[in-house]
């Protein structure tokens, strides 16, 4: 080891007293910065990762180290030191292990002098340190696969040139072999092995902070041959330099590094399905399952198969994410103990196979537009998982399982959060599992369905709809045991229907043309009891969507199938009919507000709307949402105070006030007081003002800026204080409901008091704005110019936290305690008083307060989607309301994980003067540091001083016991 050390310090020592070392630190932490905040465009991607930096790594070190090993053997072999190097006492693995050693001490120093882009991502926002771990280590496990391969091709040859362009063209294509750009012309299977032998590929996982085994293995396997080839290589210079005879001891060096990598190889193939060696370094574990992934698998009670159904040819993006499929999925298997059943196909190979998924899944390809260098195709891919459990599945398709962040320079591709999704769908139907019989026999009253088609003038690709609704509906018939009748109706002819089911169910007559074509009919109508259903028919009506769209309806009409959960919105006024205008052109409804909540919320449960006109809540509804209710009357207030009386748990999402986004402007207007004094009542206040807090998320303003005699407006994404972006540092730590979650934006909020609260409730802060926020009244919300955005509603004196979000339990007070119950004042006045009404609620009654109207609302939806990986913030608003009703039920099995992977961290706001100041002060210290390498060189260089000649001797001999110099 000694030797090692002493070779590795005399490599390390030239590099320094040579421009090599200046040159490689010099070049790598230019290109990285330059990467990193320009090319990446670090400030406006606005996520507090180093991912720019790990990405382009395996591409810089291929030219990077083979600039540092061009040098390593054929300078010593082209001066002449090789020669006597060999003819040394030493052993050759320790010259090639201290070179190799010295290799990799100026990489480690190149890459440690990174350091200050996490050091600094971290004090600009909320960094997860296990992919910069991940990353670095990655980096020196690459570092030596390239650092063993440059070494080696230097041995072959005594010309750095050819070493420098031989070890540039190995290590190139070592990673381009895995390149999606490579990857892209062959199949899904094809692709696999290319990824799984390219050194590119294999960094990105190690990259994303998963240390996986066979990563590890992979780039110590590479190392190890060629530094074995390099002892080779060398011993043979020596053998040529000795004797014939050291030349047959050669074969059997030869032999062994043939078994060395023939070992090496069978080890890389027998790892290959070991998904579950691994370690996950993610401060989440959002690449490994959790613990409730893991009881939800351990209650199975019946086989469960997941079958992933990818085409071999797909588009380039979507390939790589397979493999991260296939590995997940594995784990599921070997968790679900014999229960999980994984396999794998592609539908392309088999036109029966292809039939089937069609009909009885309705699982059909996408198509995908891919363009290549000579031409540009459509090709329809696969990209589907079907769970299957008894005789119930779920399908999740490619937009189910993907997200996409297009910016301007790349558009980037990954799985949006697959273990929620699959569990979720697992949890789904196995807890909600009943067979069809099952729930025939769980209706009150007989179902009805009725189809109103018109099979004369429906369009030729519709043709065959009447025909496949009649064959599921005669199945439904036949299995309903006379809990189900179906009925055809073609309302062509028939004005009468016409106007009744437009009238009451807005079934609107459709056109094959939107000039005016033909108007055709296609509705379904389900019925049990009280429960009415439209049903609108869309995408493709194979008998598989039909039968799972109506099998839903009657799902949600089983009392206690599904939770139910009730929003209380304001409803939109019906629009003013036109009497000369005909159906199809008169105006149309407003849509209600948060559509986007209930589609999210429809998956697992039953939603309704406003069924509270006749002062109560029905009592299949387990969660009322009152979210911008409007003005609400007595007998709606009666309604929520009641069912909260009666232990039931509403979720109220209010503010002081209410903005509106309208063409132009934010209109604002104060929240009925109505409701504000219904939650004092509870013992929750709401601060009449906004709260605004330093740490917030952007907003897409239109601005008004003068052009010459014209005004122009344009968007400006500003930071906008009134959109708090609240972390875990203002997370109550312990509280359920916020597992799982990274951050939540409070959008035009207010401060929630709970001080009030009386004895008996176990008052909990849920959320709290960070320090340097402060309130603010006003309703002009939105700057007029630019000048006005940069430095708009500027922090107040007093900078403090608020408290925005508020979760209560306990026995509450009715707010009609001391008030008469609507409609019963006369029986209050004669004193008989009000028999219905509840005065305190049960003990596990549950109340919680967002201050904020507008958080889970459309507007923030859209929101997310226009401002691409920065809108990923907002996925935590819906995800908190999911998870506020599974509080709300105790039911806590997926809150571990909703938010798990889908949170892009993101950075504090900054002036542009910062930002130039960050990133001009990196450069500062690459050149501060390249500045104090080249003084301490300089220092030793003159301090090493040239050995001396050895002088010519004389004729004379000096006496014997003379003394000499030298």
């Amino acid at each position: 080891m000694s030797t090692v050390i002493t070779i590795a310090r005399k490599e390390l020592r030239s590099y320094f007293l040579s421009p090599v070392a200046v040159m490689f630190l010099g070049v790598f932490l230019l290109a990285t910065l330059f990467i990193f905040f320009t090319y990446s465009r670090f400030f406006a991607r606005n996520i507090a990762d180093v991912r720019p930096l790990f990405i382009w790594l395996p591409l810089l070190l291929v030219f990077l180290t083979a600039a540092v090993t061009m040098r390593a053997w054929s300078e010593e072999d082209k001066i002449g030191t090789l020669e006597i190097l060999l003819t040394l006492p030493l052993h050759t693995r320790d010259l090639v292990l201290g070179k190799f050693a010295a290799g990799m001490a100026l990489v480690a120093l190149a890459l440690a002098l990174t350091l200050p882009l996490p050091i600094t991502v971290a004090m600009l926002g909320d960094i997860d340190w296990g992919p910069v771990l991940g990353g670095y280590l990655g980096a020196l496990l690459l570092a030596a696969a390239y650092m063993a391969i440059g070494l080696c091709v230097s041995a072959r040859t005594d010309n750095q040139i050819v070493a420098l362009m031989v070890t540039t063209v190995v290590c190139g294509l070592l990673y381009l072999i895995g390149a999606d750009a490579v990857v892209g012309f062959f199949g899904e299977s094809s692709g696999s092995v290319l990824r799984a032998l390219g050194s590119g590929s294999r960094f990105a996982s190690i990259e994303r902070g998963v240390i996986d085994l066979r990563d590890v293995v992979y780039y110590a396997g590479i190392a190890t041959f060629f530094l074995l080839l390099n002892v080779e290589f060398l011993e043979f210079k020596r053998a040529e330099r000795t004797s014939p005879t050291a030349r047959a001891r050669s074969r059997a060096r030869r032999w062994t590094i043939a078994l060395t990598a023939l070992n090496l190889l069978a080890l890389n193939v027998w790892l290959a399905p070991l998904a579950g060696a691994r370690a996950d370094l993610t401060a989440d574990g959002e690449y490994s399952l959790s613990a409730s992934t893991e009881r939800v698998l351990a209650r199975l009670d019946e086989p469960l198969l997941i079958a992933g159904y990818f085409s071999d040819r797909t588009h380039p993006l979507l390939a790589p994410l397979v493999p991260q499929i296939r590995d997940l999925l594995g784990e599921y298997e070997i968790y679900g103990r014999g229960n999980v059943r994984v396999e794998f196909r592609n539908p392309n190979e088999s036109e029966e196979l292809e039939g089937e998924l069609g009909q009885a899944y309705d699982i059909r390809p996408v198509p995908f537009r891919i363009s290549g260098r000579h031409e540009e195709s459509v090709v329809n891919s696969y990209f589907h998982i079907l769970l299957r459990y008894a005789d119930e599945y779920e399908v999740l398709t490619f937009s189910d399982l993907i997200e996409i962040d297009a910016r301007e320079a790349e558009i980037d591709v990954r799985l949006r959060n697959l273990e929620y999704d699959l569990t979720r769908a697992i949890k789904q139907l196995t807890e909600g599992f009943q067979d069809i019989d099952t729930m025939f026999a769980g209706l009150d009253d007989t179902a009805k369905l009725t189809a109103y088609l018109s099979p004369s003038t429906l369009p030729d690709e519709l043709a065959e709809v009447p025909e496949r609704v009649r064959t599921v509906a005669r199945e439904l018939v036949e299995r309903g045991a006379g809990k189900f009748e179906f009925n055809e109706v073609d309302p062509t002819d028939d004005p009468t229907t016409q106007s009744y089911i437009q009238e009451s169910f807005g079934f609107r007559p459709l056109s094959t043309s939107l000039l005016g074509g033909d108007n055709y009919w296609m509705y379904l109508l389900f019925e049990s009891g009280q429960h009415v259903e439209a049903v609108y028919l869309q995408g493709d009506l194979t008998e598989a969507s039909l039968r799972r769209t109506i099998e839903a309806s009657i799902k949600r009409a089983v009392p206690g199938f599904l939770r139910t959960v009730m929003l209380v919105t304001e409803v939109p006024p019906p629009p003013q009919r036109d009497p000369n205008l005909p159906p199809q052109f008169q105006p149309q409804p407003q849509q209600p507000e948060y559509r986007e909540l209930q589609r999210s919320l429809d998956a697992d449960f039953t939603v309704s709307r406003n069924q509270i006109e006749n002062g109560s809540v029905p009592g299949d509804v387990d969660v009322v949402i009152v979210a911008r209710p409007g003005a609400l009357d007595e007998t709606q207030r009666f309604a929520i105070d009641q069912f909260l009386m009666r232990g039931g748990s509403v979720i109220v999402l209010a503010g002081a006030y209410e903005a509106r986004v309208e063409t132009g402007t934010i209109a604002v207007q104060k929240t009925d007081k109505k409701l504000i004094e219904l939650l004092e009542a509870w013992g929750v206040g709401i601060k009449g003002s906004f709260v605004l807090d330093e740490q917030n998320a952007r907003f897409p303003v239109p601005i008004n800026e003068k052009r010459g005699v014209f005004t122009v407006q344009r968007i400006h994404y500003m930071d906008y204080p009134f959109f708090v972006d609240i972390r875990r540092d203002g997370f109550h730590r312990t509280h359920s409901a916020l597992a799982g979650l990274q951050n939540v934006v409070i959008n035009w909020g207010s401060a929630v008091e709970t001080a009030s609260a009386p004895d008996g409730i176990k008052a909990e802060v849920l959320l709290e704005t960070s320090p340097r926020s402060w309130t603010l009244k006003t309703r002009d919300v939105l700057p007029g110019t630019m000048a006005a955005a940069q430095s708009a509603f500027p922090p107040g004196d007093r900078l403090e936290r608020y408290p925005v979000a508020a979760a209560l339990t306990g026995r509450f007070p009715s707010y009609f305690a001391d008030r008469p119950a609507p409609g019963t004042e006369g029986q209050a006045a004669a004193g008989n008083g009000d028999s219905r009404k509840l005065t305190e609620s049960s003990a596990d009654a549950r109340l919680v307060v967002v201050g904020s109207s507008a958080f889970a609302s459309d507007l923030v939806r859209g929101l997310g989607g226009q401002l691409g990986a920065s809108g990923a913030i907002y996925r935590g608003n819906f995800q908190l309301v999911r998870n506020l009703i599974d509080w709300s039920l105790a039911d806590t099995d997926l809150l571990e994980i909703r938010g798990s992977g889908a949170f892009a961290r993101t950075l504090r706001p900054l002036s542009e003067s910062r930002k130039q100041m960050w990133e001009l002060g990196h450069y500062a210290f690459v050149l501060m540091t390249l500045a104090i390498i080249v003084m301490i060189a300089a220092t030793t260089r003159r301090r090493t001083r040239a050995i001396a000649p050895i002088p010519e001797r004389s004729s004379a001999l000096p006496p014997s016991g003379a003394e000499t110099s030298s």
